[in-house]
């Protein structure tokens, strides 16, 4: 519970300073006439955002899977509490502690690496630095950002070595995650797909579906170089849905930052499904294993479809989000109501 508390306080103030400066950012693009005029509508006023704080902390402490992980008494608070300050670190311009709170998030696991890009964009946003591969300050802020990480990382595993004695803990907390040898039934994608693997195919697919945390920075660091926070958000529903060993800890973190996002629900095209989807099956998860680990009347193909079912919706939400923050980019830089050459309203398509 106090690892939550600290998650909620660090998102609280996280957003409250995000929101500030989203805030300044708009009011000088209005007085500039940067929008078209009939954008105004999708530009959030202060009323508006000035409660998004609180509704953070409040989705997060109030989530039913944040209940069930302290329930549970699952260590996932701790992982969310370290990841929750690097986010406020890094809002608040901090670089060094930035770095060593990334540091020890990836310490505990190594899929949190995969946020660096997006602390790295808003924070050379932050200290004004062009983001741009050809500009020697670029590389001179990435390997600042580069040398206080790695060097946190390196002091953080000497100090393990130290207490343990042997770097036995290293193939026993790295190795275990990479290789996933424990294939207990969960709410990830792992467990039943090796299960039924073929020994001399682990090996190949194993690459396949650990890269896909990291397959993704890529695309969406180019994409949403401009929108940091929103690629931070991006990244930790990609890492709650790809990792080796999920757990509904991991959902509740990503899913506290829907609020920022609240001026994108007009946009949204399969919130209510995805909604229904979800909640259906949150509720056949403890049913399902009951009927099969309990009762003997079902198998494991009904737990692991209603897992692949969980796994797509939240992959349709994070798309839908996705999709609904580029539309509104769209309509800000061309209008809200676009016009054909003959004057009549145009249909948007986005492909």
């Amino acid at each position: 519970m106090l690892a939550d508390g600290i998650v909620a306080v660090a998102l609280y103030y996280a957003v409250q300073d995000y929101n500030k400066q989203v805030f300044r950012k708009q009011k000088y693009a209005l007085e500039a006439d940067r929008y078209p005029p009939d954008c105004h509508e999708l530009i959030r006023s202060p009323n508006e955002m000035y409660y998004i704080p609180l509704k953070v902390a409040m989705f997060y402490l109030l989530n039913p899977f944040t209940i069930l992980s302290c329930v549970a008494k699952s260590t996932c608070g701790l992982n969310n509490a370290v990841v929750s300050l690097f986010i406020l670190s890094t809002i608040k311009g901090n670089v060094l502690l930035s770095a060593i709170f990334l540091a020890l998030a990836t310490y505990q696991s190594i899929y949190p690496l995969s946020l660096c890009t997006g602390a790295l964009l808003y924070l050379m946003q932050r200290q004004f630095i062009p983001i741009n591969i050809r500009r020697v300050s670029f590389w001179w802020f990435v390997a600042q950002y580069a040398f206080m990480y790695l060097g946190s990382l390196f002091v953080t595993i000497c100090l393990s070595f130290f207490l343990l004695g042997s770097w036995d803990f290293l193939p026993s907390v790295y190795g275990f995650i990479l290789s996933v040898p424990d294939l207990t039934p969960n709410i990830g994608l792992f467990w039943y797909f090796f299960a039924e693997m073929f020994e001399h195919f682990r090996l190949f697919y194993l690459c396949v579906f650990q890269i896909n945390v990291f397959f993704y920075t890529i695309p969406l660091s180019i994409k949403l170089k401009e929108h940091p926070v929103f690629l931070i958000f991006m990244q930790l529903a990609v890492i709650s849905i790809f990792k080796s060993y999920p757990t509904v800890g991991d959902i509740a973190l990503y899913m506290s930052f829907l609020p920022v996002w609240s001026h994108l629900h007009k946009f949204l095209r399969n919130i209510f499904l995805v909604s229904c989807v979800m909640l259906a099956c949150s509720a056949l998860f403890p049913v399902l294993w009951h009927l099969w680990i309990y009762a003997g009347s079902a198998n494991a193909n009904f737990y692991y479809a209603t897992t692949l079912l969980f796994n797509i919706a939240q992959i349709l939400l994070v798309s839908d989000y996705f999709y609904a923050f580029l539309r509104r980019e769209h309509h800000l830089t061309n209008g809200y109501y676009p016009k054909k050459k003959d004057g009549s309203e145009a249909t948007l398509v986005l492909k």
